[in-house]
């Protein structure tokens, strides 16, 4: 069973940040059973967790629906993030979570990225702020971000076909490979990588070298 976690950072109700979260997690849902594979998905709201999240960061414990929350967290097999917008980056909130998560929590986690704002304008918040962020974490950012501004949420079917192709980018590093030999997990690719890395001086040899010629 492969279980993906939904966190939305929206803060109001009704909240265009929870719709497009439900939308990515049931197109998350669909893409890894396509795929021939169970799955689960739960949704965590940090609205709630406001107060308690504040808390930790002054105790350094977490405790009632967050301690709940990061161990949904460290045990998921895929997460989609979603946030709102706010001063053209990741809400307070949002960044907050993430910041009480104990170091290595995200160690080869796939996520896929995904955040509301009124206009299109603020696009470019997936690029230069979401992906450094889930970088630095030691994340496995898909591809495909999908930003949603309020005109977005129509019937043309555009945010539909982003949401689907991300959404199929997560489940294929979430459900593996559908051939017979199963696909490593992305923690294993990125402990592989990192147990043996390509000495300095041979990195510098190849550069001195000059490109191939073909």
């Amino acid at each position: 069973m492969k279980k993906i976690v939904v966190i939305t950072a929206g803060l109001s109700v009704p909240s265009s940040t929870r719709l497009l979260a439900d939308l990515l997690g049931e197109a998350a849902e669909r893409a890894v059973e396509a795929r021939g594979a169970e799955v689960e998905v739960e949704t965590i709201e940090l609205r709630p967790l406001a107060h308690q999240l504040a808390d930790h960061l002054l105790t350094g414990f977490p405790s009632g629906g967050l301690a709940t929350a990061i161990d949904q967290v460290r045990h998921a097999d895929g997460l989609v993030v979603v946030t709102p917008v706010f001063a053209a980056s990741y809400s307070g909130l949002f960044k907050t979570f993430f910041d009480v998560l104990e170091e290595g929590t995200l160690d080869g986690t796939p996520v896929l990225v995904a955040a509301t704002a009124g206009t299109a304008r603020h696009s470019l918040v997936l690029d230069h702020a979401l992906r450094p962020l889930f970088s630095y974490l030691h994340a496995v950012v898909v591809p495909t971000g999908v930003f949603a501004a309020t005109d977005d949420f129509g019937a043309d079917g555009a945010l539909q076909k982003r949401v689907d192709r991300a959404a199929a980018e997560l489940a294929a590093l979430v459900a593996g490979s559908s051939t017979a030999t199963p696909a490593a997990p992305a923690r294993t690719l990125v402990a592989d990588e990192l147990a043996s890395p390509t000495p300095f001086e041979e990195l510098l040899k190849r550069a001195s070298e000059g490109p191939p010629q073909y």
